[in-house]
């Protein structure tokens, strides 16, 4: 990019250079050589092409789950979360194994342990994850197990996500905390559903430990 002097003030393009105004100056700059045609079907621009997929679908699956917590979300007090979570989303997308490049999906890559795991270890901001707590799936309803809480109440958050139409829909349950081993809740979607569980421990109003479990 480069400015120019002219009494005559050029607009658009002549040949390979580009004129227009930034700032108030006069500026010439070569036209791009990307061609659209050319990414769209040139063998050259596969890998491109694969990685571009991917990242709009880590970048739509990461959207659409932050959305539904934005709640908990603002409590992170992380103006950098949403460039973490997304970077989280990429990393479970990396273990789909099963699909070819271009195509792994957020969703494969939940349904092996490794994801869970990364999944449960993600910390929101300074505040503490809750990777130590553990559930179990009863008849009517489920149980979480809990150790070391320091809370007196616990929410709940129970979030079903469509990840063909990238749309999500949630519950939240809040359950008192005195000093028992496990608080327990209802289900409220179907078993064929693919379901987050999302937990936050308070005191006095205040979350104290807040993540996926």
């Amino acid at each position: 990019m480069a400015t120019y002097e002219s009494l005559i003030k050029l607009k658009g393009s002549v040949g390979d250079l580009v004129f227009y105004t930034l700032n108030g100056k006069n500026v010439v700059r070569k036209k791009s050589g990307f061609n659209k045609t050319a990414y769209k079907k040139n063998p050259a621009y596969e890998k491109v092409r694969q990685n571009s997929s991917e990242f709009g679908h880590c970048s739509k699956v990461g959207k659409m789950i932050r959305s539904a917590l934005e709640e908990y979300i603002r409590e992170s007090n992380d103006p950098l979360l949403y460039q973490k979570f997304a970077r989280l989303m990429t990393q479970i997308k990396d273990l789909d194994t099963v699909s070819a490049k271009g195509e792994r999906t957020v969703y494969n890559g939940m349904l092996t342990e490794e994801g869970k795991i990364l999944l449960r270890q993600f910390q929101l901001g300074k505040k503490s994850n809750l990777e130590h707590l553990s559930m179990s799936m009863g008849l009517w309803d489920k149980s979480l197990h809990l150790n070391n809480i320091n809370a007196d109440e616990i929410s709940i958050v129970t979030l079903k996500v469509d990840f063909e139409a990238y749309t999500t829909d949630h519950t939240e349950q809040i359950v008192p905390f005195t000093g028992q081993t496990e608080a327990s809740f209802d289900k409220q979607f179907s078993d064929d559903d693919f379901l987050f569980y999302f937990v936050a421990t308070k005191r006095k109003g205040k979350i104290t430990a807040m993540g996926f479990v």
